[in-house]
C-alpha cells in the first residue's frame, strides 16, 4: 500500500484536490482517506457518498499533528485492512509551525493563490518539506499573480513539485494522480521519522491551565526581550 500525507492550511481546497485525484485513480487503484482535523469536520461525509472508505479523527484539546502523528500506525492498518493500494492522510496544519510529513513518504502541501504572496513564508516546514506542492484557486486570479504567486512558493522550497490543480472542475488532479501512483509501498509507520520536528511544549497551558500571569506559567515558557 502507498501512503500520501497531504496537509495545508484550512480552506485550501485540500479534500477538492483529494476528490479529484480519487476520481482520476478510481479505474485502476482503491483508494482510503483519513482526515485529521480538529474540532469538527464533514469531509468525511464527501469521501462517504464517492464511496471512499474514510476514517475521521478529531484531535479535540490536542494539536491535530501531534494527534496524527500519534495514531498514523494505526490508520495504515486499518488501510491495509480494508484493502486500499493508496491510503490519504488529510491534515490541517493549523499552526503553521508543526508538519505531518514523514521521511520516505510522499508529501503533499495544498495552497491556494488568494492566500496572499506572503503566505508561503509563513506556512514553514508544512511547505518546505513537501515533496509535491499543489497551488489551487488559479482561476479566480491573474496570470501574473499566478505566476508570483508560483516564484514564492518555488523560493520557499525549490526542490518540490509545483502542480496548479482546479479543485472544482478538476483539472490537474489527473498528473497529481500520477504522481501519487509513483509513492513506494508501505506496510508499517513504524521505526520511520517526521521530516521536522513538533514544537517544543509542556507547559502549564498545554496542561489545562487558563489563569494568566507568571506564577501559573510553568514547564517550557519563552518570554519575549522587552527591553529597548
Amino acid at each position: 500500500m502507498k501512503v500520501i500525507t497531504v496537509a495545508g492550511p484550512p480552506s485550501s481546497g485540500k479534500t477538492s484536490v483529494i476528490l479529484g485525484v480519487i476520481d482520476a485513480l478510481k479505474q485502476h487503484q482503491k483508494v482510503g482517506v483519513v482526515k485529521f482535523d480538529c474540532l469538527n469536520t464533514d469531509d468525511d461525509k464527501l469521501y462517504e457518498k464517492r464511496g471512499v472508505p474514510v476514517k475521521k479523527g478529531l484531535s479535540g484539546s490536542m494539536c491535530p499533528d501531534h494527534f496524527f502523528v500519534s495514531n498514523i500506525e494505526e490508520c495504515v492498518q486499518w488501510g491495509i485492512a480494508q484493502g486500499v493500494d493508496i491510503l490519504i492522510s488529510e491534515s490541517a496544519g493549523l499552526c503553521n509551525r508543526c508538519s505531518p510529513h514523514i521521511k520516505d513518504v510522499k508529501a503533499v502541501c495544498v495552497i491556494d493563490n488568494l492566500s496572499g504572496v506572503a503566505t508561503p513564508k509563513k506556512i514553514g516546514p508544512m511547505l518546505k518539506s513537501a515533496d509535491i506542492v499543489v497551488i489551487t484557486k488559479g482561476d479566480i486570479v491573474s496570470q501574473a499573480e499566478r505566476e508570483v504567486f508560483a516564484y514564492r512558493v518555488k523560493n520557499v522550497n525549490p526542490n518540490a513539485i509545483i502542480l496548479h490543480v482546479n479543485g472544482i472542475t478538476g483539472q490537474g488532479a489527473y498528473e497529481l494522480a500520477t504522481v501519487f501512483t509513483d509513492a513506494p509501498e508501505d506496510i508499517t509507520m513504524n521505526g520511520k521519522q517526521l521530516r521536522f520536528s513538533m514544537p517544543s511544549a509542556l507547559c502549564s497551558y498545554c496542561l489545562g491551565e487558563t489563569r494568566i500571569g507568571a506564577s501559573y506559567q510553568m514547564g517550557n515558557v519563552r518570554k519575549m526581550e522587552m527591553k529597548e
